[in-house]
């Protein structure tokens, strides 16, 4: 990044912690290297960058950064197949004693696909898993792991994904969990303080609404909290529907105090859509 170029602080009340997202600014359009997220990050008065993969953990420790999600499995192949644990257990290992060696706590989990037809998926052509054989299969499945999390002071994060929307990584048409009730009641069978929700709002909205009144009986059960705009996963901007500022509050009012991820996809300048964002939620 030239180092000419000012960046103002955006954070200012600090009460909700923004984080941004790396995927979004380095893996898309806008293809920011990881060095210059971070420092744009530290510049707007950012403390945490989210979905980060592995190798990427030392960078952030170098800029005094917290990754406040870190990257295991993909959400295609996911816990609700006993056919993908082998995978996703090893890739949550890892992560879980990576964040434990940087001081980290969040690590991202899905459910994965129930029609197995889809591309990846890895299973055989032409089956589906039911609701409630997703369900077990993703409580068994985790009980495998939470153990060694909570060892590790590591909280897996389990996100439910919209499967209305199926334009390119705006939705996930089969995604089983797509629904809020359907991770709650894996992360209520499993019982254990290191599987919590990833409330992504976005795809909350698109799926189950009812933000605000949905937000009180979910105290003590978000491990993370992302953020865009929809539709169309934009900038929470005039152009979408969600009124962040409201849901804002009602998490401060649970008690949530953890980071909130702007992954919103820039269909504009990113830095200018970034430092609106932090405004509009800096409530």
């Amino acid at each position: 990044m030239n180092a000419e170029i000012k960046i103002p602080r955006a954070v200012k009340n600090g009460r909700i912690k923004p984080a941004l997202t790396r995927w979004v600014l380095h893996d898309l359009g806008q293809k920011w290297s990881v060095e210059k997220i971070c420092q744009t990050a530290v510049a707007l008065g950012v403390p945490a960058i989210e979905v980060v993969p592995l190798e990427d953990l030392p960078l952030l420790k170098k800029h005094g950064l917290v990754s406040a999600l870190t990257m295991s499995h993909m959400f295609v192949r996911g816990m609700n197949n006993p056919l993908h644990w082998d995978e996703c257990l090893n890739k949550l290992g890892k992560a879980i004693d990576a964040n434990h060696e940087f001081g980290f706590r969040n690590v991202v989990t899905f459910t994965g696909f129930a029609d197995t037809t889809v591309p990846e998926s890895g299973a055989r052509p032409g089956s589906l898993v039911s609701r409630e054989q997703g369900i077990k299969n993703c409580v068994d499945g985790y009980k495998k792991i939470v153990g060694h999390a909570e060892k590790k002071g590591v909280v897996i994060c389990l996100e439910p994904l919209n499967s209305r929307d199926g334009a390119d990584m705006k939705g996930h048409p089969g995604y089983q969990g797509d629904h809020l009730d359907f991770c709650l009641e894996v992360i209520d069978k499993v019982g254990s303080p290191a599987l919590q929700l990833l409330f992504d709002i976005y795809h909350v909205q698109i799926m189950d609404g009812d933000l605000i009144r949905r937000i009180p009986g979910l105290k003590g059960k978000i491990g993370h909290v992302q953020v865009a705009g929809n539709p169309g996963r934009g900038e929470l901007d005039m152009n979408q529907e969600i009124n962040y500022p409201p849901v804002m509050r009602a998490l401060l009012d649970i008690g949530y105090d953890g980071y909130v991820g702007l992954e919103f996809i820039p269909t504009r300048d990113p830095l200018q859509g970034l430092i609106e964002a932090i405004t509009l939620l800096d409530v």
